[in-house]
């Protein structure tokens, strides 16, 4: 069993697979990308975000550049990630690689990917406002349920209303109930 057992092994002794990911993290931030197979890109990708993250601290943490210094083998590296990649996510919450999938490599039919930097700005979302921010600025739909028979024409009836405005039914005469409708206004079909 590999309860609580992390990473792939990929058929090396811990030292080997440590000495392979060293020369390639080096490699990686040395070039902005590297191709390799999928199961060590995968593997790459979290020492490398780690590292990039570790980095963000800034050039004046003297110990977060020990931290890095420990596994890039190279001091011009760590200065390139100090200096041009890690100012480069600042703004990014993680997220600074990719993994592309190339065609399998010929002699073994090993899969190959890609490991590069994400070069695009990172962009956010507006956060939509909750149901429970305010009751003045939820605005509920009151809505007639439309009767079973006459379903897809109560359907058209309801795509002429406007937000907010109360859809009624000249047929039934019931009380409108708040079935069937959203915190944010708008209808649920049931069916």
């Amino acid at each position: 069993m590999r309860h609580r057992k992390k990473g792939r092994k990929l058929g090396r002794t811990s030292s080997h697979r440590k000495a392979t990911f060293r020369n390639m993290v080096t490699s990686f931030f040395e070039l902005g990308q590297i191709e390799t197979t999928d199961a060590k890109a995968k593997e790459l990708r979290s020492l490398a975000e780690r590292l990039v993250t570790v980095a963000k601290r800034g050039s004046d943490d003297l110990t977060a550049r020990r931290q890095v210094l420990r596994v890039v083998r190279s001091k011009k590296v760590v200065a390139k990630l100090f200096d041009e990649i890690a100012p480069r996510y600042a703004d990014r919450p993680g997220g600074y690689t990719r993994i592309i999938k190339v065609a399998s490599r010929r002699g073994d039919a090993a899969p190959l990917s890609i490991l590069q930097f994400v070069m695009e700005p990172v962009t956010f979302k507006e956060r939509k406002p909750r149901a429970d921010e305010g009751p003045d600025e939820v605005i509920r739909a009151v809505v007639e349920e439309p009767p079973a028979d006459d379903a897809e024409a109560a359907v058209d009836a309801t795509d002429d209303v406007g937000e907010g405005e109360e859809v009624t039914d000249a047929s039934s005469e019931d009380a409108p109930s708040e079935e069937g409708v959203s915190p944010a206004g708008d209808q649920k079909k049931e069916g």
